[in-house]
């Protein structure tokens, strides 16, 4: 599909992991992208610096702002400029420890943020929202693999809940106005430019410095680790196949996973879940380093296990994730030691 002189795409969270991948990929097929971020010191926002620059060299004509989404005048007052046709929601207050310790950081950029990015598509016309959800909706349900007919009933950390609550102010908004919304579930997305928060980044760097790394748990989790490439390519074609509504919905059987609404929510995992004391195997060999492994109990909020069913999205858009550890662990190992230089 090419979008050229066509309503632009606009992406929250660019300058992110996820949000800065999805951008350029945009950009080489032709769409306009207008690009949204607060850059905020969470973690370095020099990484955040590099992955926008390297989108400008790729499109100089793109155009980024540096708006939160919690600035609600700016944020509409770019919708009325700009008019959207599909808006992609990759900016939060990212973090399962960071909501119980911030959470009101949490709340203001994924509730009251969120709730701003519904009402300048509710009334600038736009034809489709695909926006990020989490893994961590499933809380702490050992049901394995997870799948979007299971209730969500039970976070055990504020993100997982804003997550939640942004799939039901969403659905509401679907019903409500007609806005055709697309929630995906992000499970452990890692690779290139990936976030230092999380534990690829960490390993990295303790293995390379000679460090201990922190093994939660006693290294008795899994994840399902899905590559950075996947998670864009899923997200890609949901903005190219906006929600509709079910027409075998049944309001007699409460399924979570289906609506009389213009509404979708998906698991996007790479439905290999791993085995935590494997991934960092798999880390070592691609780094020529061992790991010093400090073995830790359970943290708050976290959880043992994670693995998608992700039938529902490779039904609706014909794509299944399927990058292996090894080959995605590999290229995440070439690029972080030729961006840090180690």
């Amino acid at each position: 599909m090419t979008a050229i002189n066509s309503r632009p795409i606009l992406v929250t969270g660019a300058a992110g992991f996820i949000g800065a991948a999805l951008c350029q990929r945009l950009l080489q097929r032709g769409d306009r992208v207008i690009g949204i971020d607060n850059l905020n010191s969470y973690y370095d926002p020099s990484l955040k610096q590099a992955r926008l620059k390297a989108i400008a060299a790729m499109a100089p004509a793109w155009r980024f702002e540096r708006i939160a989404l919690e600035d609600g005048e700016a944020l509409l007052a770019l919708f009325a400029a700009e008019r959207p046709r599909v808006v992609v929601n990759l900016a939060a207050q990212a973090g399962v420890r960071y909501s119980l310790e911030n959470p009101a950081a949490c709340i203001q950029s994924n509730l009251v943020g969120f709730g701003h990015i519904l009402e300048g598509c509710r009334h600038h016309g736009v034809e489709n929202l695909v926006y990020a959800s989490s893994s961590s909706v499933y809380g702490g349900n050992r049901n394995l693999p997870f799948d979007e007919h299971q209730p969500v009933n039970h976070p055990v950390s504020l993100y997982a809940a804003s997550k939640k609550a942004n799939e039901l102010m969403a659905h509401t908004y679907s019903h409500l106005y007609g806005l055709p919304a697309t929630g995906l579930r992000f499970f452990t997305v890692y690779g290139p430019w990936g976030r230092p928060d999380m534990a690829p980044m960490l390993f990295a760097k303790a293995i390379l410095a000679g460090k201990p790394i922190r093994v939660f748990n006693h290294g008795q989790m899994q994840r399902d680790f899905t590559y950075i490439d996947d998670i864009v390519e899923g997200v890609l074609r949901c903005c190219d196949k906006p929600a509709t509504v079910n027409p075998d919905f049944d309001p007699l059987v409460s399924d979570p996973a289906t609506a009389a609404a213009p509404n979708r929510v998906f698991n996007i995992g790479n439905s290999q879940p791993t085995p935590l004391l494997r991934f960092i195997e798999v880390m070592e060999e691609a780094l020529g380093r061992e790991a010093i492994k400090d073995f830790q109990p359970m943290q708050p909020g976290d959880v043992v296990a994670t693995a998608a069913n992700t039938v529902a999205l490779e039904e609706w858009v014909g794509f299944k994730p399927s990058t292996s550890i090894e080959r995605g662990v590999g290229a995440f190992a070439r690029w972080y030691r030729t961006y840090f230089e180690v």
